[in-house]
């Protein structure tokens, strides 16, 4: 029993020290701070902006949909949408996606461009380094061929050994 026990505490030590679980809670704790960030310019920038051609507070936008919409003794009156609260949401998402694409997807795309397209410069380079030390070697056993000249046994390939009907055969005469 004391085994099993160490080896699920053994198993989820390995698991907690993986990259990949301290790298997602690393980008969780950063993704919190950056919604922190965007929110404030949403409510600090944007808000202001579309208050200027309506009320301050884009929260604030809503429509009543059964009447009347006000506020009786704490409570509300009839039936409101408070569509200003999902614009508002809709903004922070844009922006947040917006600056995630066009400061990390975006330059992290031209990165693995640039990587793959060296890469595959690579692999050109070496096939052509192949491909001309193999036409070397060719030349070069064309070269040698020429130079011992015809080979007086067709049926024998050009390893030097001359076949037994050559002239360097031995004969019993």
């Amino acid at each position: 029993m004391a085994e099993k026990k160490e080896s699920l505490l053994g198993g989820f030590k390995a698991f907690l020290m993986r990259g990949n679980v301290i790298d997602l809670a690393v980008a969780v704790v950063i993704g919190a701070a950056f919604t922190n960030i965007v929110n404030s310019v949403v409510k600090g920038i944007i808000n202001p902006i579309v208050g200027a051609f309506g009320t301050k507070d884009l929260e604030s936008y809503a429509s009543c949909l059964k009447d009347p919409c006000r506020v009786v003794n704490g409570e509300m009156q009839g039936i409101q949408l408070q569509w200003g609260l999902v614009l508002s949401a809709v903004l922070s998402f844009l922006i947040t996606a917006a600056v995630v694409y066009f400061l990390m997807v975006l330059p992290m795309a031209k990165i693995l461009a640039k990587r793959a397209a060296h890469e595959k410069a690579k692999e050109g380079v070496a096939e052509t380094m192949e491909i001309s030390e193999l036409e070397v070697l060719k030349e070069i056993r064309d070269h040698l061929v020429a130079q011992r000249g015809p080979s007086v046994n067709n049926n024998t390939p050009n390893s030097g050994v001359v076949g037994s009907g050559g002239a360097g055969a031995h004969s019993t005469s």
